[in-house]
């Protein structure tokens, strides 16, 4: 059941037009639904069972919608494509179009350069995450709390915090209350490392705030890096799981139905028909890992049989799904090899071809249940370098022995080799050993969006993929890495990968069981990754990129600096070169001035619009973009 509020319409970019397409709308409404208990599609829903029902039986949630549409909708495209939203906030803009943060919430709004609307697509976002509070930016979603019919859930949760800074005590917050403030029932402990043992020394002390928050004073011996973890006994859950069969319902009644439960009118409609033909479901890190974790949960085929979603495009997401079908989920953890390594989320399977785990004993696929269903999705799967380190990549292409995999004809991986998880912030000075990866991807996204679209619409193959592989050499193990990793001045090598075991998760902290096969890309003798898909800044590079950064002395040194990536430049002149003894040719000796540089980009860049991997229209910024990174890093004229 779906009934749509539509708060308010309003042109967006100020009426600007965008190509073919025109103008743009944006539509602000919420969605109320009910979920039937009694069917066989929500059994699988974490205490769906225990949440309170309405007078029909039924299970309600609210979420907030937007929705960015041609004002004349019959210039569309026809294609609805939903972007999962990241933590409540959207990333189809910002990272497809180079938008700012942020919704079209004004006619002011940047659209960055305006692709995806020169697409003629229509997007949407629907709040899905149930722990995001309103009063922010962000979309919510309202889930009830399961036991709160008078019989209440109890069970222990885990908390981590790290990056806490130096002050002698720091607030910690609780993802879920409390059920006692009784420092009995609760243990903190600390770790230096994320492999280190836990300890409790004797100066380190907590209380209670409140039944949401507790103060710990920092114990002597650890830095800012240290790993605190928290155990104690936690109530009042909400029902999660929920939020994929809302996906699935919001998504439905936009492509198929012309009006609610109620009668409203669907506000994607030209001549009384849907203008939605096909579906496509985006996700960047997070929300790629939610659109991996909707499919595998079954989600993709809608109560009436109908498949939702022809094409998936998960970005950055690795081989791992979320924490969100749990009965104290936290949506927004997501595994790292120092902070948050042992939450769920990162469990077999991993990959979308049918595979047989023998570290776990069991067989499985991410598209399982699609094929049972035969709503089986064309898929575009989208990693950076960094989550081979930090986000087990190499699981999608491989089993848990290291033995490769051959993909399913519906499935193409693509791996910026050189290139980071994101453009962020390292944090605090003197946190990230090197400075940080200055690559941007967004050009990569958008060919691959054109050939997930042609591939739907008339059958034209995208590229083959371009992901490191067992076959041609370019995964190899932690120590093969390390052993061909040149011996440039000044940068160590990683000497640790977010690694993966079995876990049971039924005791607190959760028990390792047999490890996995964890496999990273070898590097040329510039050091830069080979394998994969190569960004002509990689390809024509200034220095060494990669997809891993260390944490610095004072913020738990040595472990991997979370998704984040680095660079290092080579030396200028052959002269700094030789008297640091760095074994990189300079930049003098490799492009002679900006001109050839410049050329080299381009050629590489040609390279890629050739075998359609990037856009002729991308072309043009990307220089000025090579121009901008050789005047950064010193090249000279």
């Amino acid at each position: 059941m779906i009934r749509l509020e539509i708060v308010g319409t309003a042109a967006a970019y100020g009426g600007r037009p965008f190509g073919e397409t025109g103008p743009y709308e944006i539509v602000h409404a919420r969605i109320f639904g009910a979920l039937d208990p009694a069917l066989p599609a929500h059994a699988g829903i974490v205490n769906f069972d225990r949440a309170p029902r309405d007078a029909d039986g039924r299970v309600g949630y609210a979420c907030e919608l937007l929705i960015l549409r041609p004002a004349d909708l019959a210039r569309g495209n026809g294609w609805l494509f939903y972007d999962i939203l990241n933590r409540g906030e959207q990333r189809a803009l910002s990272r497809v179009n180079g938008a700012p943060p942020g919704f079209p919430a004004s006619p002011a709004a940047d659209p960055g350069d305006g692709f995806l609307m020169e697409q003629g697509y229509t997007i949407v976002w629907s709040g899905w995450q149930g722990d995001i509070l309103g009063g922010g930016s962000g979309l919510v979603a309202q889930f009830p709390v399961a036991g709160s019919d008078g019989d209440p859930i109890v069970d222990l949760s885990r908390e981590e915090w790290t990056d806490t800074g130096t002050p002698p005590s720091f607030a910690a917050p609780l993802s879920w209350p409390a059920a006692s403030t009784d420092p009995d029932q609760a243990i903190l402990s600390v770790r230096a490392l994320e492999g280190d043992l836990r300890e409790t020394p004797d100066d380190l002390t907590w209380r209670y705030r409140d039944d949401s928050t507790i103060e710990v004073d920092r114990p002597s011996g650890y830095d800012s890096g240290a790993i605190y973890e928290f155990i104690y006994p936690a109530t009042r859950p909400t029902v999660m799981g929920m939020a994929f069969p809302a996906v699935r319902d919001i998504v439905s009644f936009l492509r198929f139905e012309t009006a609610d439960d109620a009668g409203t009118a669907s506000p994607l409609l030209v001549d009384g028909k849907t203008a939605c033909r096909h579906a496509l479901l985006f996700g960047v890190s997070q929300s790629g890992r939610f659109a991996r974790d909707f499919l595998w949960q079954g989600f993709n085929t809608d109560l009436a049989g109908r498949p939702l979603f022809e094409a998936a495009m998960p970005v950055v997401a690795g081989s791992r799904k979320t924490f969100v079908n749990f009965e104290f989920a936290q949506p927004g953890r997501f595994s790292r090899q120092h902070e948050d390594h042992l939450y769920p989320g990162d469990q077999f399977p991993f990959t979308y071809a049918e595979t047989w785990d023998s570290i776990g004993e069991q067989t499985g696929s991410v598209l399982g249940a699609c094929e049972a269903t035969g709503a089986i999705p064309k898929i575009i799967h989208f990693d950076t370098e960094s989550e081979m380190w930090a986000a087990r990549a190499s699981l999608l292409t491989t089993d848990g022995n290291g033995d490769p995999l051959t993909m399913p004809d519906n499935v193409r991986l693509y791996l910026a080799s050189g290139v980071q998880h994101s453009l962020s912030e390292a944090g605090p000075e003197g946190m990230a050993r090197y400075e940080l990866n200055p690559i941007d991807y967004a050009p990569m996204l958008r060919p691959l969006i054109v050939a997930l679209r042609r591939w739907v619409e008339d059958g034209t193959a995208p590229p083959a993929s371009r992901f490191p592989s067992v076959e041609d050499g370019t995964l190899v193990t932690l120590a093969g890495f390390r052993t061909g990793f040149p011996a440039i001045p000044g940068m160590e090598s990683p000497q640790r990968i977010n690694e993966l075991a079995v876990m049971d998760y039924d005791t607190q902290p959760p028990t390792r069981g047999d490890a996995y096969t964890v496999l990273v890309p070898p590097v040329d003798a510039d050091g830069n990754a080979l394998g994969g898909l190569r960004h002509p800044l990689v390809g024509v590079p200034l220095g060494t990129y990669t997809g891993w950064n260390l944490r610095g002395a004072g913020h738990g040194a040595g472990d991997l600096l979370s998704v984040l990536g680095g660079f290092v430049p080579f030396a200028r002149t052959e002269a700094e070169r030789a008297a640091a003894g760095d074994p990189r040719p300079s930049i003098e000796a490799r492009y002679g001035g900006l001109d050839g540089y410049l050329a080299g980009i381009g050629k590489a860049a040609r390279e890629l619009i050739a075998d359609r991997l990037m856009l002729e229209r991308d072309l043009d910024s990307l220089l000025a973009i090579a121009e901008r990174h050789w005047r950064d890093v010193g090249g000279g004229a």
